[in-house]
């Protein structure tokens, strides 16, 4: 029962971390491919409640902006995980799984997202992407991310007799929730 409870502990915040987290390097690219150009950042909402969003009050560049979000929100990921790679440390797979996760989450909804107004992908139609280059974007995307999560089930317990987890891993990301979530509420408010 314990290793159970280490378990579901571990998968559920974990994932919660991973949303909140690929909100915000999503976010952070919207932001560089803002202010690098010129641009001027207005809000950027990040609330563990809500949808994350960057309003710009300045924006001589919307195209490049707009593609920076999903760009940096899934080359950083990936480059934090091949750092953690090329130094072998313990907690590469749970970066591996935020890495992939992070490409599912962007490839899904730049892919596949609505053409409405105030998301994205409505953003790319509107200055000059075509519907072709999203779609590419998503499947490229859905399938790097995949393949980061080829063979990473097991520091979930899947495929582990028990369900066995590191308890360090579940304490690691439990305290990097609670973090990103006092972060985000602090930074809400102000």
């Amino acid at each position: 029962m314990k290793t159970r409870l280490l378990q579901i502990t571990l998968i559920a915040s974990f994932f919660a971390v991973c949303w909140l987290l690929m909100q915000v390097v999503h976010e952070l690219g919207h932001i560089v491919f803002t202010v690098f150009p010129g641009g001027e950042v207005e809000r950027v909402v990040l609330h563990p409640l809500t949808l994350s969003r960057t309003d710009v009050s300045i924006n001589p560049h919307p195209l490049l902006q707009v593609w920076g979000g999903p760009l940096v929100g899934v080359v950083l990921p990936i480059i934090c995980w091949g750092i953690a790679y090329l130094i072998r440390t313990s907690i590469r797979p749970l970066l591996q799984l935020f890495a992939g996760f992070c490409c599912i989450a962007n490839g899904a909804y730049i892919g596949f997202a609505p053409n409405s107004l105030g998301l994205d992908t409505y953003t790319m139609l509107a200055y000059g992407s075509k519907r072709w280059h999203l779609v590419v974007f998503g499947i490229s995307m859905l399938a790097l991310g995949l393949w980061l999560w080829n063979g990473t089930g097991k520091v979930l317990g899947f495929g582990v007799p028990g369900g066995q987890v590191s308890s360090k891993h579940t304490i690691v990301s439990v305290c990097l929730l609670v973090v990103v979530v006092v972060m985000e509420l602090v930074f809400s408010a102000a």
